[in-house]
């Protein structure tokens, strides 16, 4: 890869990367399973699948004149709606029903485990990236290896 810039599309990838990795890190015995299933629920995680997250981020950006506050350059339109777009599939896809996490035969809901399944992915894109840009020191799961 010519840049070493993270993408804005994997901001939210790694902050996500970055509380299962602090959820992993504080429970050693901890799979990556356990750490992905450890952030659902979690105040992060709401704020995100209710799309709260985003609109803070879309204020703030809007504050800034859509101007990237680390490189002084205008945020692309394209950009912008691709975001929106990545608000709208996590809130699809990280869709809260309280308590109804596992059944009694303690298999994930389906809506679970598609909120897991999202979440694997994202820490795997972002995996990725890292591999792909020469910042493997970021690569702290190892969802790829």
């Amino acid at each position: 890869m010519a840049s070493k810039e993270r993408p804005y599309v994997l901001f939210i990838a790694e902050i996500i990367y970055s509380e299962i990795s602090k959820i992993k890190k504080n429970n050693t015995d901890f799979s990556n399973i356990d750490a992905i299933d450890g952030f659902i629920g979690s105040e992060l995680y709401k704020k995100i699948s209710s799309g709260k997250f985003h609109d803070e981020w879309f204020e703030k950006l809007k504050k800034d004149d859509f101007i990237d506050q680390n490189n002084k350059k205008k945020i692309p339109d394209e950009t912008l709606r691709l975001l929106k777009v990545q608000k709208d599939m996590m809130m699809k896809q990280l869709i809260q029903f309280p308590d109804l996490y596992y059944a009694k035969s303690h298999f994930p809901l389906d809506i679970s485990q598609r909120a897991f399944d999202h979440l694997w992915r994202i820490c795997e894109s972002y995996e990725l990236w890292c591999k792909e840009s020469n910042q493997e020191n970021l690569i702290y799961l190892k969802i790829i290896d």
